[in-house]
């Protein structure tokens, strides 16, 4: 069964705007997936719905409510900053072994694609040793990388790229996303990657974004 670890090279990169076209792509083809964001930092319950395990539910077709967005995403901190640091100031840790079961257990119990999306960028800490790429070497599921078209993202991602090639991460697909005034094409940021061997390399919503997902 299809299965992915969605990643970015940043925060606010769209990695949930990817994984919900992914959702929705499927929804349409009357496939049943499945998602999860089981750490989410800047959460607010009172506009869980604008969330990004807001958004992954809507996606699915579900309701949108904080006991349900607790379903798919059961460790939120209010404050927008790195989730080891926004547990702390909420007296708290993120339980990565718990994290890590929470999401193992879903993956054995799935029988239809499922999608875990992760928080922050690739090496944003989980807590004081962990960052979530070892979350992804715990999982061991095949991952995207979504990056953008700014300046610098051509750096970010095979800076990104690289880090998760030496920890033995399968990336399955690399997406470009491009957002807000770019200083050049998405093609391009695509083609530069591409010279730089990096393979699988998508524009997001280009015809070869959408035969990818056919294929999935």
């Amino acid at each position: 069964m299809t299965q992915f670890f969605v990643t970015g090279t940043g925060t606010d990169i769209g990695k949930t705007h990817v994984a919900a076209a992914m959702l929705r792509h499927w929804r349409g083809r009357g496939v049943k997936a499945w998602a999860l964001k089981p750490v989410a930092s800047g959460y607010q319950p009172a506009r869980s719905a604008a969330s990004d395990a807001g958004v992954l539910l809507a996606a699915m077709g579900q309701m949108t409510s904080d006991a349900v967005v607790a379903r798919i995403c059961p460790w939120r901190f209010a404050d927008p900053i790195s989730p080891d640091m926004a547990a702390r100031r909420a007296g708290k840790v993120v339980p990565f072994d718990e994290v890590v079961a929470f999401c193992r257990a879903e993956m054995a119990a799935s029988a239809v694609p499922l999608l875990i999306e992760g928080v922050g960028g690739a090496m944003v800490p989980i807590d004081d040793r962990r960052t979530v790429r070892d979350w992804m070497v715990a999982l061991g599921l095949p991952v995207i990388v979504v990056c953008g078209g700014y300046l610098g993202a051509i750096s970010h991602a095979l800076c990104t790229i690289e880090a998760l090639r030496v920890a033995g991460v399968v990336v399955a697909k690399v997406v470009v996303n491009g957002m807000g005034e770019l200083p050049v094409p998405v093609e391009t940021t695509r083609d530069a990657l591409l010279r730089h061997g990096v393979a699988d390399v998508v524009v997001f919503g280009s015809p070869a974004w959408e035969a990818w997902l056919v294929s999935l």
